[in-house]
Parts: structure tokens; C-alpha cells; sequence
């Protein structure tokens, strides 16, 4: 019977083509928008800031193509442990996949972390009076009821995300209703000099540090990717699910960003008093609408963040399964809940990182800390999945591929030179927290933990590499009979 657990005791395929990609908008446009678009015009100096959502989805469509056609060509749980898994195996065993984990259980998390300080910076706007050590106490309550609430079956966890998607979508038509009804092209589309000034590196430095706001606001069009062994009809609704929500928020950012920008001065934005630079879509409401709506939308926002780390933690959790399932990560990360079917030690570490990284996020600046996310999380994952597609057309040709990227290699080529931009500036972006630095260090760790790993399990290259192809002789993944 349909959603019944499987005989090997693994995932249940419930998720179906709207569901997944309400996963992936929800995880996409959950606080993001809300809180970096005075980031991105502090970032480029002038409502030009819209160039920074645009290069964020070219980024995002690039890299979401690789996602696509390596998700539908291996759909199990865990997504880019998977992929590095397979493409790495016949040169370095299993070191890629054991540092794309060791990278994936801190980014992560603490991704969501940002989405939970965000929460409270908007709880501000209701409760100004608000102190610091309250709103720690929140946000740490936020993080334990989305994990309480995980801790269930994924055919609840469908139908609560699918609410939560409709709050989402809701909460971001009112705050761009509220701007068109309010709207000067004047402040929208007046420029400060040398806005366009290609010529310096003034404007690159901004780029950069744009792109980087950009993509770190459609993270997430991957979601699913990680959950592709509770996907049904993978093969086909993955690519889509991808696609999809990164064409539907572009859209919804782009209009946003516009919207905000023809209601708000951009100074405003700039200014830590104003309230602008931290709550710019209560700040446009109450312009707009007046105070009582401004309220109200703002209930509605922090739903919106709330659904946007219930996602994050709902996929990431995955990450780490069929890691310990296939020995490349600590053994009792393989074990699922009895009854549910979810696993439970990745959802628990998750949720006590997260809570980590809230708290150090409150007492750090955000951009920084965006900034330090995204650069660890470049070299393991987006560029080593870059390399992966190509290696493994070449070295599995025949693997089943549904979904097979579109004006290959183009897309791959504007997805490495856009990581690059990102890594490359992220010193420059953050002077003296050497985000770079940290980036390798962390690396650096990790090579070392899996050389004493390696050497405990006996595997390359202190053993053998064991080369395993399961993907290129598994039985496709079974589709829903139509109407279903």
C-alpha cells in the first residue's frame, strides 16, 4: 500500500511534485530577502542593488542544473554525499564524501542559524522593548519546537510544510502589494554617481559581496535533492522541484527588492538606527499601510522564517544517513526512528548547532557571518560538485539519467566562475575576519580527522577504495500509477 515502510526498512516515497517544491521555495524565501536586502544596498551603495538578486539567480539556475541532473540520475538520501561519493571513489576512496559531511554538519546548520537571528530581529519590530538576553531565550525556543516538530513522520511533515508555504507566499504578495500601492520610481530607479562604474574595483568588490548576499538567499533550491530517497518519481519531479522554485522566487525577490526601494529611501536602509536597516519590510508596511498592518505582516514574516528553518533542518538532516549507512561517518548516524522513519542523531546534532550558531550569530555582524558560511561551504560542495557531473559522464556513462543538463557544459562554466567570484572576494568583502583563512582551516581539519578515521576503518588509503557503481545497475524508482 502507498506510504507504507518499504521491506529494507529505508525511506517511504510520499513527496510529491508541489510538495517538493514548496520545500524548496520555503527554504529559499524564509528570512533571507526580509533581512539582506539592507545588506545588499549597503553592499552595492544605491538601489543598483537589484543587480545583486539578478546575479544571485543566474548563480543559483547555473548551479541548480548540476543539482538537477545529479539528483535525478541518483536519488538517494543525503544529496551531495552521493554525488562526491560516486565521482571521487576511483582516485581518493572516500575522502570527498567524508568532507563534504564534515563541512555539511557545521554550513548547514548554521545557515539556519542566520534564519533564527533573523526571527528575532523581526520579533524586535512587535516588541521593542525587547533585550538581548530575551531574545537569545526565544530564538533558542524556536530551535527546540522545530525539532520537536521533525521529530515525526515525513507524511505530517508534507502537510505542515504545504501550510507553511502558503503563510510564505502570503506574507511576500502583501509586503509587494503594499509597495506597488505606495511606489516612487524616483527612489526605485535614481542612482547615485558612478553607480554603473565598471572600470574600478569598486564596483567589483560591491559585485561580489552581492553575488554573495544573492546566492546565500536562494540556497535551498537544493532541499530536495537531499530528501531524493522520499521523492517520489524522482527522475522527474527532482529537476522540476529545482527549477521551479528558483524561477518562482526570482521572480517574488526581484519584485520585492524593487517594490522596497520605491518606498523606502536607501540611506534608510544604511542606517543602523533606523529601523529600515533591520525590519525594511515592516518599515514598508507601516509607510504604506500604516502600523496595525505592519504588525500583522510582521506575525506573518515570522512564520515565513519559521518555515524556512523547519525545511533547512528537515533536508539537512538527511545529510549525514547514508553517510554512516555506508561507513564514511559515525556509525550511529545510520540509525532512523523506529516508527517515523526520520534519522534521529542527524536532526538532534543539527538542531544543538543551529542553537550554537544562533547565539554566536547575535553577537556578530550578519553580513560577516554570511560571508564565512558561504565560503566554507564553496570548495567542498559547490565547486567539487562542479568537477563530479563531468567526471561522472565520463566515468559512468551509462548511468540512468532522466534529466541530463541543458547547454551542457555552459551552465557549469557560469556556475564555477560565479563560486570563484565568491571565494576569491570573500577577504576583501570582510576585512579581518579572513574568511578565506578559516575556509582552509576547516579543511584543513578535516583532512586530518579523516586520516585518523581511515585509519581506524582500515580504508583507503590505508585499504582498499571499494569502488562501488550501485546507481548504475539499480532498478529505477518507482512512479505513482496516474491520478494519484
Amino acid at each position: 500500500m502507498s506510504g507504507s515502510p518499504p521491506p529494507d526498512g529505508g525511506f517511504v516515497r510520499r513527496v510529491g511534485l508541489f510538495q517538493a517544491t514548496a520545500i524548496n521555495m520555503s527554504q529559499m524565501c524564509g528570512i533571507g530577502p526580509f533581512v539582506t536586502i539592507p545588506l545588499m544596498v549597503a553592499a552595492f551603495g544605491g538601489p543598483q542593488a537589484v543587480i545583486g538578486f539578478v546575479a544571485g539567480a543566474v548563480l543559483a539556475l547555473a548551479d541548480g542544473l548540476i543539482w538537477a541532473e545529479l539528483g535525478a540520475s541518483m536519488p538517494g538520501s543525503g544529496g551531495s554525499y552521493v554525488y562526491l561519493r560516486q565521482a571521487f571513489q576511483y582516485r581518493t576512496g572516500r575522502l570527498m564524501p567524508f568532507l563534504f559531511v564534515w563541512t555539511a554538519m557545521l554550513f548547514i546548520p548554521l545557515i539556519m542559524s542566520t534564519g533564527v537571528v533573523g526571527f528575532v530581529q523581526y520579533l524586535g519590530y512587535l516588541a521593542p522593548g525587547m533585550g538581548r538576553t530575551a531574545g537569545d531565550l526565544v530564538g533558542l525556543a524556536v530551535i527546540l519546537l522545530v525539532v520537536l516538530l521533525l521529530w515525526r513522520g515525513i507524511e505530517h511533515i508534507a502537510r505542515i510544510t504545504a501550510v507553511m508555504w502558503a503563510v510564505m507566499i502570503t506574507s511576500v504578495l502583501l509586503v509587494i502589494v503594499a509597495a506597488a500601492t505606495n511606489f516612487s520610481a524616483h527612489l526605485a530607479f535614481t542612482y547615485p554617481a558612478h553607480a554603473f562604474d565598471l572600470s574600478g574595483s569598486h564596483f567589483w568588490i560591491g559585485f561580489a559581496a552581492g553575488l554573495t548576499i544573492g546566492i546565500y538567499d536562494y540556497l535551498g533550491y537544493n532541499t530536495t535533492a537531499y530528501m531524493g530517497a522520499e521523492i517520489k518519481d524522482p527522475g522527474r519531479i527532482l529537476p522540476r522541484s529545482v527549477v521551479f522554485s528558483i524561477l518562482g522566487i526570482m521572480a517574488i525577490y526581484l519584485l520585492l527588492q524593487i517594490g522596497t526601494l520605491g518606498v523606502v529611501d536607501w540611506h534608510r536602509m544604511t542606517d543602523p538606527g533606523d529601523i529600515a536597516s533591520t525590519s525594511v519590510a515592516s518599515a514598508v508596511l507601516e509607510e504604506t499601510w500604516g502600523k496595525g498592518a505592519a504588525d500583522t505582516v510582521t506575525v506573518l514574516i515570522l512564520i515565513t522564517a519559521f518555515a524556512s528553518v523547519f525545511t533547512g533542518l528537515l533536508g539537512g538532516s538527511r545529510v549525514p544517513y547514508d553517510a554512516a549507512r555506508d561507513r564514511v561517518f559515525f556509525r550511529p548516524y545510520a540509525k532512523l526512528h523506529p516508527k517515523h522513519r526520520f534519522p534521529m542523531l542527524g536532526l538532534a546534532t543539527m538542531g544543538v548547532i543551529t542553537a550554537i550558531g544562533f547565539l554566536i550569530g547575535r553577537h556578530t555582524d550578519l553580513a560577516t557571518l554570511i560571508q564565512l558560511l558561504t565560503t566554507v561551504m564553496v570548495i567542498v560542495q559547490a565547486l567539487a560538485q562542479i568537477v563530479a557531473l563531468s567526471v561522472l559522464r565520463r566515468r559512468q556513462p551509462g548511468l540512468r539519467r532522466p534529466y541530463r543538463m541543458w547547454l551542457y557544459p555552459v551552465p557549469s562554466v557560469l556556475a564555477l566562475v560565479g563560486w570563484l567570484t565568491i571565494y576569491g572576494y570573500a577577504d576583501k568583502n570582510s576585512p579581518g575576519r579572513h574568511p578565506i583563512e578559516w575556509s582552509l582551516a576547516w579543511l584543513l581539519l578535516g583532512l586530518v580527522a579523516f586520516v585518523v578515521w581511515a585509519r581506524l576503518e582500515k580504508v583507503w588509503p590505508f585499504g582498499p577504495k571499494e569502488i562501488t557503481e550501485e546507481y548504475l545497475t539499480a532498478p529505477a524508482p518507482e512512479t505513482e500509477p496516474a491520478g494519484a
